[in-house]
């Protein structure tokens, strides 16, 4: 019990950071010559933020004639969701219910805080906690930016482009406590930051994704969590640790069918 009232607690907290998001969204989708109802309508029926941005950013810079290139930079960002939908489901109680509403509610936020927690009740309270909450006040909030962009001016002079980003951070960097995390955390940012200014926007994403799996396949920077001496003499890591230096509770690998 105390662990899902922790669940619901971060959900909230993630809600309202990534919910504050929203504002921006709705006054920079309205700069770029959407109008209000479209642009709510991209947030209730898309509602994927990287994939919004990116959306009317393309919009925003060629007009009505860049519309496709919108569209699939926009999927692009949205094919990572797949990846999310995949993992949880093998943590998600099934049923029809989870089957038809947690696609909607499938993403980055609502992932990471489902996975952060450590029994299958907290999971399941982290990811429909935070799901459901950012959708409520990403759509009000988006509401509500596009209604007063030309009033409140630049949101990113709050700050609000950044609000998504550092929960975010706040959510990984718990997490961190192994040495092949850091290590895939460091490369796939290096390749992300590297590759964006070059080529259109959600290919960076999936490529740093790609590195990702490969460093985790290759088991680069996961010798220490075997025990014993790590690279150079360092410490090993406590075997009860899993490869990422989490602590992984009995009832979750058998139990629940994890690969």
């Amino acid at each position: 019990m105390d662990a899902a009232r922790g669940a619901w607690r971060q959900g909230v907290g993630v809600a309202l950071a990534t919910s504050a998001y929203g504002v921006s969204f709705g006054a920079l989708s309205v700069a770029a010559g959407l109008d209000v109802w479209q642009t709510c309508v991209l947030s209730l029926v898309m509602f994927t933020g990287g994939s919004q941005f990116a959306f009317v950013g393309v919009i925003s810079a060629g007009g009505l004639a860049a519309i496709p290139a919108a569209v699939a930079s926009a999927a692009l960002l949205g094919a990572r969701n797949i990846a999310y939908g995949i993992r949880m489901s093998t943590l998600l109680p099934p049923g029809r219910f989870t089957r038809i509403a947690a696609p909607q509610f499938t993403i980055d936020e609502s992932t990471a805080v489902a996975l952060a927690q450590g029994t299958p009740r907290a999971r399941t309270v982290g990811f429909w906690v935070t799901g459901i909450g950012i959708y409520l006040g990403w759509n009000l909030s988006t509401l509500a930016g596009a209604l007063l962009g030309d009033v409140l001016g630049d949101p990113r002079a709050y700050g609000l482009d950044a609000a998504a980003a550092a929960a975010f951070l706040a959510l990984l960097w718990p997490r961190l406590r192994g040495r092949q995390p850091i290590v895939v955390g460091i490369a796939a940012a290096v390749v992300a930051t590297v590759l964006t200014p070059s080529l259109m926007p959600g290919l960076p994403v999936l490529i740093a994704a790609l590195v990702a799996i490969v460093v985790g396949w290759a088991d680069w920077g996961g010798g220490a969590a075997k025990g014993g001496a790590g690279p150079a003499g360092g410490p090993g890591v406590d075997s009860s640790l899993g490869s990422d230096g989490l602590d992984e509770p009995d009832d979750l690998p058998e139990r629940e069918g994890l690969p």
